[in-house]
């Protein structure tokens, strides 16, 4: 088994297996070669294409569940911001400065397990607003949510509003999840996003790394995602907050997280892998290898509780890079 056979035939049209994805995923595999088979893959399927999203935290902290990265559970002390679901009018500037700096996805992120039939209706209505005065294509960014557990009517009713894609993320695989949240179920998850691929939305599903995890949990995640085929793979590094359960957590290297990219890559030639939160503190100066990692897209300006970098860094960057946005 070598990469350039690898390449190849996933270049071909065939997908790898398990097996081939463990190997590339080790130490069998150097590195520096994995990134050129991945970077070949991505300029294959995507040339030098790079999709940008933003988010605004619309809802914010009190989170009932227990998940041990994150900022906003109750479970944590983290001094993370609590606020009730915002207003039309804050989230119609969160718009506006997506599309002033570039985005091409608007995503509304709301705190907690699920949304009340009030959330929903108020969500629906800013959603039904946005798409009538900046429809998407006179080139205005689409609109998405991340809205927890939804149930078929509410979804329906938020894609009748105008929502054309959703966020719902998987986290890690099946066999870790236990060990990154107790109150709710993969399996729930795993509904969410078969509900919004049924009512014809196109699903951005991902995870984070960093958890303890290993390469095995990470190559079931991405074989899941592939069997689920949603569109669009948001890869997120962990960040150690301070008073959530995962403060102490050493952070992932540089190396390790492109191997992460390139593996995902291979597994998935075909779909949007897009870097989100971890990025700046993880990657440092290698910030720009995501791309020759496979990479095809990134989160700008900020992330729910934590900033990002300048967003005329990031478009320099790519800018530099040669990359069209």
């Amino acid at each position: 088994m070598n990469i350039d056979s690898i390449v190849k035939d996933i270049i071909s049209g065939r997908q790898i297996d398990q097996t081939a994805a463990q190997f590339l995923a080790s130490d069998k595999a150097e590195l520096w070669e994995l990134l050129h088979g991945a970077n070949a893959i991505r300029q294959h399927f995507h040339q030098d294409k790079v999709h940008l999203c933003s988010i605004i935290n619309a809802k914010s902290g009190a989170c009932s569940e227990d998940c041990k990265f994150c900022a906003q559970s109750v479970h944590h002390n983290s001094q993370a911001d609590v606020y009730p679901l915002m207003p039309e009018s804050e989230i119609r500037k969160g718009y506006q400065r997506s599309k002033e700096i570039g985005a091409h996805g608007f995503s509304i992120v709301t705190s907690g397990n699920t949304l009340d039939n009030d959330e929903i209706s108020g969500i629906a209505e800013s959603v039904r607003n946005l798409s009538s005065e900046y429809p998407v294509n006179k080139g205005n960014p689409y609109v998405c949510g991340s809205l927890g557990r939804m149930s078929r009517e509410n979804i329906l009713r938020l894609k009748a509003a105008g929502l054309s894609k959703a966020h719902h993320n998987l986290e890690t695989s099946r066999r870790y999840f236990k060990q990154v949240c107790s109150t709710h179920s993969y399996d729930e998850r795993i509904e969410t996003i078969r509900n919004l691929k049924d009512a014809g939305l196109r699903v951005c599903s991902g995870g984070i790394f960093g958890l303890g995890e290993g390469w095995s949990d990470r190559i079931e995640m991405a074989l899941t995602l592939r069997e689920l085929d949603v569109e669009s793979i948001p890869l997120n590094f962990l960040i150690s907050i301070k008073g959530t359960s995962m403060a102490e957590v050493k952070p992932l290297g540089p190396q390790e997280i492109l191997r992460i990219i390139a593996v995902y890559r291979y597994i998935l030639p075909a779909k949007d892998i897009r870097i989100c939160a971890g990025r700046e503190k993880n990657l440092g100066d290698m910030q720009s290898w995501i791309f020759y990692a496979g990479a095809t897209g990134m989160m700008i300006g900020g992330y729910l509780t934590q900033p990002g970098r300048q967003v005329e860094d990031d478009l320099r960057m790519l800018d530099n890079l040669g990359m069209k946005h």
